[in-house]
C-alpha cells in the first residue's frame, strides 16, 4: 500500500519535515508537515484514496492549486477537519495536508469551516476571472447557406469543395465562473479572437471585383485549387453551462451566445498545376461587418463549435445572398 512506504521513508528522513517521492516518469509527489511527526502520521489518512480523487479533480481544474475542505458532513472522508492543497504546475503534482488551526469539527464550529470553504472559493473564483487561455481557438470546415436565390450568381457559380473550404481561429479568451453548484457552473466566455476563413470553388472559377459586384470568371483551364479567403477580427461572447460529476470531473458544457467580426483582410490565392501561385489581395464587395451566432458543445475537454453569420456574406446587390456556416473543434 501506498501509505505503507510513505510511513517507511519519513522514517528514514530523520532531519526533513517534507517527503517527496521521484516516479519514472518525472512526476513528483510531495507532502509537506510542520515537522517529522506530522509525516510519521501519515498512517491516519487514507492516502491511495486521496491520489485518485484528487487526481480525478486535476482533470477539471485549472494550472494551479486547488483546495478542499474535508470534514463530516462530506462523503469523501479522510481525516476530519483536514484541508488537502492539490497543487498541478509544470507537470508536477503536489498534495499538501493541513489541520484547520487544531479545532475538531463540532456543530458550534460551523462558522469556522465556512471560513475555510469561503477562502477556498474565492481564490478558485479569483484565478477563474483573470487566467487568460486560448480556448477560442478552434479549426474546422466552412460552407455557404443560401437565403434567396440570384439569377445573376447560380449556385454552380460558386460551388464549395467540402473538405477544402477550411476554417481557423486563434485567440485570447477569458471564462470566468459566475456561479457554481456540486454538478453544474455558469460561465461567460469571451475574448478576442482572429479568424480565416476560406472557400475553395469546387470548379476552376476565380473570383474577381468586377464594377458591379463580385465575378466568378471561368478560369479557362484547369486550376489545382482557386479560393477566396476572409480574415475577421472578432469578438466572442458566450455564456456557458459546465456540468461535472460527483468527483468533480469535467463531463461536458453546453454554451450559445454570438459574436460581432471586422474584416481585415480578404484575397485570392490560385494554384496552376506547374504550382505557380498567385494571390490578389481586394474586398470583393464583402461587408466589413459581420455579426451572428455561435454554440459550444462540449464532450469531457473536448469543445465543438458552431458558427453562423445573420447578415449576408456580400454587400446587398454585389454578390449572392449567402450567409458563411463554419462548424469544427476546439484545440
Amino acid at each position: 500500500m501506498l501509505f505503507g512506504s510513505l510511513a517507511w521513508a519519513a522514517a528514514e528522513s530523520a532531519q526533513a519535515d517534507s517527503l517527496v517521492i521521484l516516479f519514472g516518469n518525472k512526476t513528483r509527489l510531495v507532502i509537506h508537515s510542520n515537522d517529522k511527526a506530522g509525516i510519521r502520521q501519515l498512517s491516519n489518512y487514507d492516502i491511495n484514496k486521496i491520489i485518485r480523487d484528487m487526481g480525478m479533480k486535476l482533470d477539471s481544474a485549472r494550472a494551479g492549486e486547488t483546495f478542499v475542505v474535508i470534514d463530516e458532513n462530506r462523503v469523501q472522508r479522510y481525516l476530519r477537519d483536514t484541508v488537502l492543497i492539490v497543487t498541478q504546475r509544470d507537470g508536477e503534482v503536489q498534495v499538501t495536508i493541513k489541520e484547520s488551526e487544531g479545532r475538531r469539527y463540532d456543530n458550534s464550529d460551523d462558522n469556522h469551516d465556512s471560513d475555510w470553504s469561503g477562502r477556498s472559493k474565492n481564490r478558485r473564483r479569483k484565478n477563474d476571472n483573470w487566467d487568460i487561455g486560448v480556448d477560442g481557438a478552434g479549426i474546422g470546415l466552412n460552407t455557404l447557406v443560401e437565403r434567396s436565390a440570384n439569377p445573376n450568381y447560380p449556385k454552380e457559380s460558386y460551388q464549395l469543395r467540402p473538405l477544402g473550404s477550411r476554417y481557423l481561429s486563434l485567440a485570447l479568451s477569458q471564462m470566468p465562473t459566475i456561479a457554481r453548484s456540486q454538478h453544474v457552473a455558469f460561465k461567460i466566455f469571451y475574448g478576442l479572437e482572429v479568424s480565416w476563413n476560406n472557400y475553395m470553388f469546387e470548379n476552376d472559377v476565380i473570383a474577381q471585383k468586377g464594377p458591379n459586384g463580385i465575378v466568378f470568371a471561368d478560369a479557362g483551364r484547369d486550376l489545382r485549387k482557386s479560393k477566396l479567403t476572409v480574415c475577421s477580427v472578432n469578438l466572442p461572447l458566450v455564456p456557458r453551462l459546465s456540468f461535472y460529476n460527483n468527483s468533480g470531473r469535467k463531463m461536458g458544457h453546453l454554451g450559445f451566445g454570438g459574436y460581432v467580426g471586422y474584416r481585415v483582410d480578404s484575397y485570392t490565392k490560385i494554384k496552376e498545376q506547374d504550382s505557380n501561385k498567385e494571390r490578389q489581395h481586394s474586398d470583393f464587395h464583402l461587408n466589413d461587418f459581420r455579426y451572428g451566432l455561435i454554440a459550444h458543445i462540449g464532450v469531457a475537454r473536448t469543445n465543438f463549435f458552431i458558427k453562423y453569420d445573420l447578415n449576408s456574406m456580400f454587400k446587398t446587390d454585389k454578390g449572392p445572398d449567402v450567409r458563411a456556416l463554419s462548424f469544427g473543434i476546439g484545440l
